[in-house]
């Protein structure tokens, strides 16, 4: 099959042959239909997560088709469409996993990190952390529902109610601002500053407000969520909340935090971070995700462009998801129908 694989920090992804691996107990071989580019691949490419496997395929977005299962596989069957996420294995017996915590499992293994992902097309996954993606989507618009979704729904969740501040107006923030909307709630977005497309981009959706990290909002938020790897949002962020409010970290990895006056955390306010995802929280955001008529704005790119996608990601030229489409093999030719007899 062909891959595009990374083999060391901060090179380009190669194009490649890889052997096709068969399913083994408890996985299924998915023929990738769509897979969406996230930061967190960047990071990936970039050497900036720890114990990195190389060479690896990254991509944890992935929406397939079912073509194999292995024995114990009684969820899916050939030819289900099916999304494989970010968590792709846990242990199930580490005291986080024991506490219905497998999120932060010591021993989980990563779709597109340590485990290989879906810059590929096909890929094998353990058919327990696979989901049903609702059919409301096409394939590259569920593709974004995996990560930016799911992980951007969980830090939705740990920023409590009321209005909102989404820090990194990308893929997962053009989603939360839909999902707030439509439960009522008050967005501001934050976008780099000057970056007037992304600002109009979000306006379109309906936010109350849009402006660049280094504005002040035009009323205290009660919550923030930073999805930009900047650490120096945190600060700009606590100073954008009222007392009493959260910021939320959401991505997996980012810059160093500068040091701020302890007035702005003062009042009650704290910052935390949130940790991958489970599985429970990929069932209620499908379920979230179906009920709600999101429009996940996405740019589809050949899989063999993969660097293409990362680079104009890395550069803020995307407006919301960026998505790998690789190549379908041929169908076979279907048998004519019968006509009817006058």
């Amino acid at each position: 099959m062909l891959a595009m694989r990374v083999h060391a920090a901060g090179s380009p992804l190669l194009a490649e042959q890889v052997a096709v691996r068969e399913p083994g107990a408890l996985q299924i071989l998915v023929r990738v239909l769509a897979c969406g580019v996230c930061r967190t691949d960047l990071h990936v490419a970039d050497g900036e997560l720890p114990d990195i496997p190389f060479p690896v395929i990254p991509g944890h977005e992935i929406v397939g088709r079912v073509e194999r299962v292995g024995s114990g596989v009684s969820r899916f069957r050939v030819g289900d469409r099916v999304g494989v996420p970010w968590l792709g294995e846990t242990c199930g017996v580490c005291a986080y996993c024991r506490r219905g915590l497998e999120n932060l499992c010591e021993r989980a293994r990563f779709t597109g990190y340590t485990l290989d992902g879906g810059y590929a097309e096909l890929v094998v996954a353990d058919a327990r952390y696979c989901c049903t993606v609702p059919a409301r989507y096409s394939d590259a618009q569920a593709a974004p529902l995996l990560c930016a979704g799911l992980i951007g729904y969980r830090a939705y969740r740990a920023a409590g109610e009321g209005s909102l501040g989404l820090y990194g107006f990308g893929a997962a923030a053009h989603l939360l601002a839909q999902i707030s909307r439509a439960a009522g709630r008050k967005v501001f977005a934050f976008t780099r500053p000057g970056d007037v497309a992304a600002q109009q981009f979000a306006r379109s959706l309906g936010v109350a407000w849009a402006g660049g990290s280094d504005e002040p909002p035009p009323e205290p938020l009660d919550a923030a969520i930073i999805f930009a790897a900047v650490g120096a949002l945190i600060p700009a962020a606590l100073a954008a909340v009222r007392k009493g409010g959260r910021v939320v970290c959401a991505g997996i990895h980012m810059s160093d935090i500068p040091s701020f006056p302890y007035r702005l955390l003062w009042g009650e306010r704290s910052v935390c971070s949130v940790a991958n995802l489970t599985r429970a929280d990929a069932a209620e955001f499908m379920q979230v995700a179906a009920a709600v008529p999101l429009d996940p704005r996405v740019e589809t790119f050949p899989l063999e462009q993969a660097n293409v996608a990362l680079r104009r990601l890395r550069e803020g030229q995307l407006q919301g998801a960026a998505v790998l489409v690789p190549t379908q093999p041929p169908q076979p030719p279907q048998s004519p129908q019968p006509r009817p007899v006058a």
